[in-house]
């Protein structure tokens, strides 16, 4: 989770399981802040995934869109809504996990889940929920592990915090229960959300019954799978790939291959066309326009297929990149940074630099530069090699310079 992420959430609470967005810490000039979709004094809950997607992209009055990453989640598809496992808190379910044996998945499912009560104590100014965690300082010793409760000693301090969660708890849900509210959300935009949970789910589907398919055909004939997993996609075919570019001002979409190892981006002079959707990519393609990629001898098979509805645009994970965050990842220092993440970024900037015959990224990130000795250093990594030395103020703002000048490469059709 890089900083400056904005994270789906789920909270088992005695009103239901709601869905809804949290900000863990991040920084504003000199001040540190951490907050919860809401807005004033109310913090919002969602029945489903459908409803948070639509209220994202309806509402403008919130808490949230402030925060440098509330253009990435709006753009986000309602499948992409969904909180992963462990963003799952089940607030109802403490005292019974408290009852349970010690062991360590339980251990750190306790922890996990007072720490986000916590965080909501915190952002909403509940003292029931303060008083809670400073009246059982015995719940401090959770973050130890599993090993705190081992022996009779750590029995009894096991006891202790059961104890502690009985007495207090359903004052604790009563605190938060009472600041948690379900806003009303716009019915076209909650269908429009969940078409596209049953789209993804149906893809899902597919691709389990592929996958299935797959392993029934090695255990037939081991030759012809070898064929099945060999045989490429269309845009594997024709050799042109949809890319997804996730900036801070929005998430678009465009296409690039490579022609002799140099990158042809749909674009021209060195601009880079891109769009809001896939569909709006798709509909562009069905037409005739002048840019460069419509040189390459098979773009006729990718605007036939667009012509004629057979499109469809979906982007290889190699090929979606991330940028935000990444600036304020590497101010931080080296263990706060992606490289996953940072690689696929130079990529994309050297790509495009090249694709404009401009050497600004080739000489920034060379390693006679701090940036690009930071950079290699991430990327190259050798035991023998002197680690890059704090503060890397610098070098996050010599890449906050390349972020700048490659989104204004990017034309928004």
């Amino acid at each position: 989770m890089a900083s400056g992420d904005i994270v789906p959430i789920a909270l088992g609470l005695t009103k239901g399981d709601l869905v809804t967005l949290w900000a863990p810490r991040w920084r504003d000039g000199d001040d540190e802040w951490q907050a919860f979709l809401g807005h004033e004094e109310d913090l919002y809950g969602f029945e489903g995934v459908a409803e948070l997607a639509a209220f994202i992209r309806t509402n403008s009055d919130n808490d949230l869109v402030d925060h440098p990453a509330w253009k990435i989640i709006a753009g986000l598809s309602a499948a992409e809504l969904e909180p992963e496992e462990q963003f799952v808190f089940d607030l109802v379910g403490v005292p019974e996990l408290a009852a349970d044996d010690p062991d360590p998945e339980v251990v750190s499912e306790l922890e996990e889940t007072l720490d986000m009560v916590r965080n909501i104590g915190d952002v909403c100014e509940l003292e029931v929920v303060t008083k809670f965690f400073g009246s059982h300082p015995v719940l401090g010793a959770l973050p130890a592990g599993v090993s705190a409760f081992a022996g009779r000693e750590g029995e009894e301090l096991w006891d202790q915090i059961g104890a502690a969660i009985n007495k207090d708890w359903d004052a604790v849900l009563d605190a938060i229960d009472s600041v948690v509210t379900v806003p009303e959300v716009d019915a076209d935009a909650v269908s429009v959300a969940e078409a596209e949970l049953l789209a993804a789910q149906e893809n899902e589907v597919d691709a389990e019954d592929a996958a299935d398919t797959d392993e029934d055909i090695e255990q037939v004939d081991l030759d012809e799978d070898d064929d099945e997993e060999d045989e490429e996609t269309f845009w594997h075919e024709v050799g042109i790939d949809p890319v997804k570019i996730i900036t801070s001002e929005g998430t678009f979409f465009t296409l690039r291959c490579y022609v002799d190892d140099e990158p042809i981006f749909l674009g021209t002079d060195g601009a880079i066309t891109v769009f809001g959707s896939e569909r709006s990519l798709a509909r562009y393609l069905a037409d005739d326009h002048e840019h460069d990629l419509a040189r390459v001898s098979t773009y006729g098979d990718v605007q036939t297929a667009a012509v004629d509805g057979s499109l469809e645009v979906e982007v290889d994970d190699e090929n979606v990149y991330v940028l935000p965050g990444l600036a304020d990842d590497l101010a931080d220092g080296p263990q706060a940074v992606d490289t996953d993440q940072l690689d696929l970024a130079v990529e994309l900037f050297t790509d495009a630099a090249d694709y404009a015959d401009d050497d600004a990224v080739e000489n920034a990130l060379a390693v006679s530069t701090p940036l690009g000795w930071y950079v290699s250093y991430l990327l190259n990594p050798d035991p023998t090699r002197m680690a890059p030395n704090p503060p890397f103020a610098a070098e996050a703002e010599a890449w906050k310079v390349l972020e700048q000048a490659f989104e204004s490469r990017l034309q928004k059709a």
